[in-house]
């Protein structure tokens, strides 16, 4: 089926486990030989798939202007242990188009303004925390404290829980959930279904039930406490969604908006903490940087002026650099051939799976000269098409929280930057290593209260 096309010679397992252990080395290694296209056997879709990063291949997929290309939530399969199969992510064809129509609007418009003080205020409060106990330990994890401050944020935006034992119980089970993935070790459960296993709560797999099983009571707990007491004038996305009806009228189920909760959680806070990680790292690795970027924060007259702050174009710049050099995300959601297609001169046949390699576009040298080198002057030169720059993915299956990942890694940047001094603890470049289905900072970025 897809023998014209650039096919990975290294036998299959070895080419599964070099993906799980070093993706970033698999991904470079890969092009290296096939610049554009090239033919895997990675795990995680049960056949060999196709990996693009050339521009114009990318958008003639993500495009699918002659529905040429279909995008089944089944595809995703690889997160059903932790997300369920009625998120988002899950759905397809017109379910998928609703429920992202229904969740957009929480993520959009006059919420950022609004969202704006919160992020201040837990980035404040977070920061503090850590300098108040600086004489006993000076040195944090950035990872750590970035996670913090998303989780937070996101449980707020989503189950509008500011306080009490719920949320923080929600807070430390969807921590230790996310500690389960840290390493490609920790993270290859999620490849192999054949280690997927439930030995007793000490192994590994078993904690993960364990722990998923007591965030779904609370969660359950939250929904069935909202539907006792429904309250109109919550602007939480849970009491959104639980007002919803669909064609027949009938309610999201129990089951429904617990998996559509998960999603947001666990997707909406992981991959922003790991971005704002990286940001904070580049920042206090290149001096220049950060001097400019201060230079232009302390330009704004009112410094609780969110939205001034989210538009300014240095650190708009800074940002884009972070999530281009270091994108969390290093694939598209995968695509299906619906009819025989040509891409790039080669033909594929139906059923053929296509990802988008978002790692290796974001590294073409024709598209980003010394691609290695952390520049943020690179956006304020030129414009790049959303298939050039994509670290939300594209197409029908965007993230739906974009906009809120932006904005908040730029409010926390720019709170930290003005209100702490902090520096690196080892001036060693940090490497990106997987972290469940992403990439993260190896180590989590050590640094050092001044």
């Amino acid at each position: 089926m897809l023998t014209a096309i650039n096919q990975i010679d290294t036998i299959s397992l070895l080419q599964q486990i070099q993906w799980v252990a070093d993706p970033v080395g698999y991904m470079v290694t890969a092009a290296r030989k096939y610049p554009d296209i090239f033919t895997s056997q990675i795990v995680g879709f049960g056949n060999a798939i196709v990996f693009l990063n050339e521009p114009q291949a990318i958008q003639q997929m993500l495009t699918n202007d002659r529905k040429q290309f279909s995008a089944p939530g089944e595809l995703n399969a690889i997160l059903e242990p932790i997300l369920g199969r009625s998120g988002v992510i899950m759905l397809d064809g017109d379910r998928h188009k609703k429920r992202r129509h229904l969740i957009m609007p929480s993520f959009h418009g006059s919420r950022m303004q609004n969202y704006g003080q919160l992020v201040f205020e837990i980035t404040t409060k977070v920061f503090d925390k850590l300098f108040a106990n600086k004489t006993t330990n000076p040195n944090f994890l950035a990872r750590e404290a970035m996670q913090d401050i998303s989780l937070q944020i996101i449980l707020q935006a989503v189950f509008g829980l500011y306080e009490g034992e719920r949320c923080q119980q929600l807070k430390m089970l969807m921590n230790r959930l996310s500690e389960l993935f840290t390493s490609p070790l920790t993270s290859s459960f999620l490849f192999f279904p054949a280690i997927q296993k439930d030995l007793g709560a000490w192994s590994p797999w078993g904690n993960l039930v364990r722990q998923r099983e007591q965030i779904d009571q609370l969660i359950y707990m939250e929904i069935a406490e909202r539907r006792a007491n429904v309250d109109l004038n919550r602007t939480d996305i849970l009491s959104m969604l639980m007002t919803a009806r669909d064609e027949e009228g009938n309610p999201m189920t129990d089951l429904e908006l617990r998996d559509e909760l998960l999603t947001l959680l666990f997707a909406g806070h992981e991959t922003t903490a790991t971005a704002m990680s990286w940001a904070l790292y580049w920042t206090h690795h290149l001096p220049d940087v950060k001097e400019k970027l201060l230079h232009e924060l302390k330009s704004i007259a009112d410094p609780m002026d969110w939205m001034s702050i989210f538009r300014l174009p240095y650190l708009t710049a800074v940002c884009n650099e972070t999530l281009r050099i270091h994108p969390v995300a290093m694939l598209t959601f995968p695509r299906v051939v619906v009819e025989p297609v040509e891409l790039l001169g080669y033909k594929l046949e139906p059923n053929t799976i296509v990802l988008g390699c978002i790692y290796l576009l974001h590294h073409r040298e024709e598209l980003y000269p010394d691609a290695e080198k952390f520049k943020p002057e690179r956006f304020l030169d030129r414009q790049f098409s959303p298939y050039e720059f994509m670290p939300f993915g594209g197409g029908v299956r965007r993230c739906v929280g974009e906009a809120l990942a932006q904005f908040e890694m730029k409010i926390v940047l720019a709170t930290i930057l003005l209100n702490y001094d902090l520096e690196l603890s080892d001036r060693k470049p940090v490497k990106p290593q997987r972290r469940g289905v992403t990439l993260a900072p190896a180590g989590g970025i050590k640094m050092t209260l001044i």
